[in-house]
């Protein structure tokens, strides 16, 4: 196998192996509405194997951004409906990123809503708000009661997001949001039967998993992941540990048959990934960039030795809507322009060039 070459995931036949990272771009409004500027930025990145869209949040309190889409209102499904349309037109796969922010919220924000998480712990630093930056909160530790309501969300959104004819879901357990806040110890220090142990803490997400795939079918469900990434103060440093919550919680989720695995890792040819990809025993998607650039060699080099099935990539999806082009033929790059990653508008959105024929 190579990048370009095809690859089935659950109920979706991929044209070539790369997929397009989750990135958030924060282009749909005061109300969450994906409008027509969106679905022009995902059609014309329709030739990557498969698109994940940036985090949508699957519940008002569990939005983390200002502009950041969701997946709760009929006006928001809508959105996402002519998102689908726009992708699948120009031959594109889709998927929905569900994810809840967890602590990475504010009051001003989400609506004046609790912002919740495993534990009352908050993040050190600020965030940017509808009224301008702000000190995170302390959050509010969530009850044993409240948990499956927070499992309820991820599976309307979810089932909301097949509604509106995306292809699928990826649940979103990485990066410091709230699922990955539960996997975490430095960010759950709970005492019930979800958390204390590695196999408590896996339990929330395994749930999350096997709720939304009785609800639309595993084969439309993929969940990344992000262990030992140490981002928004979800430290994981202790090895042991790290891998036995991971390792807890592939062997829940294996059973279930999901399309895929994301593994966000600087290392996917390290001993961590490869027996987290050996317990899923399905489609794993490698993700080496975050602050990091993955390049063309890297992720022709992922594929050449074997150490996953897919290469999951974004800045240069970002800047390149033509990227498999451009890498199939070894043809130069358009190069990002970070100020406009989080801006309003076409800028550094839309307006990045195609190659000529």
């Amino acid at each position: 196998m190579n990048l370009f070459t095809p690859l089935s995931v659950g109920a979706l036949d991929l044209p070539n192996r790369l997929v397009m990272a989750p990135l958030t771009r924060l282009r749909s409004g005061t109300d969450g509405v994906p409008g027509p500027l969106v679905a022009e930025h995902y059609r014309q990145r329709a030739s990557l194997g498969l698109i994940v869209t940036e985090g949508t949040y699957p519940s008002f309190a569990g939005q983390a951004y200002a502009h950041q889409p969701g997946l709760v209102t009929e006006e928001q499904i809508a959105g996402w409906r002519r998102v689908a349309e726009e992708v699948h037109a120009d031959g594109g796969r889709i998927v929905a990123q569900v994810m809840h922010s967890g602590r990475v919220s504010h009051p001003a924000t989400n609506g004046g809503r609790d912002v919740v998480a495993p534990s009352a712990i908050a993040i050190d630093g600020e965030t940017h708000t509808y009224e301008g930056k702000k000190p995170y909160p302390v959050p509010r530790a969530l009850a044993t009661d409240e948990l499956p309501g927070i499992i309820d969300e991820f599976v309307q959104a979810s089932k909301n997001a097949v509604d509106a004819g995306l292809d699928g879901v990826e649940l979103h357990a990485a990066n410091g949001y709230l699922l990955h806040e539960f996997l975490a110890p430095s960010s759950n220090q709970r005492t019930d039967a979800y958390g204390g142990s590695p196999e408590n803490r896996a339990r929330l997400v395994a749930e999350v998993a096997a709720a939304v795939v009785q609800e639309i079918g595993a084969d439309r469900v993929g969940i990344r992941i992000s262990p030992e990434h140490n981002v928004q103060d979800v430290l994981e440093s202790d090895p042991e540990e790290t891998r036995a919550t991971y390792a807890a919680l592939l062997d829940r989720l294996a059973p279930l048959g999901l399309a895929y695995l994301s593994i966000l890792h600087k290392d996917p040819a390290g001993p961590l990934v490869q027996d987290l990809r050996a317990r899923f025993g399905g489609a794993v998607l490698v993700n080496t960039g975050f602050s990091v650039v993955t390049t063309r060699e890297e992720a022709l080099t992922i594929l050449d030795d074997g150490l996953a099935d897919g290469v999951v990539v974004g800045r240069p999806a970002l800047a390149n809507p033509d990227l498999v082009r451009r890498w199939q033929e070894d043809l130069p790059l358009n190069t990002p322009d970070p100020q406009t990653f989080y801006t309003e508008g076409p800028a550094g959105y839309t307006d990045y060039p195609a190659l000529a024929n």
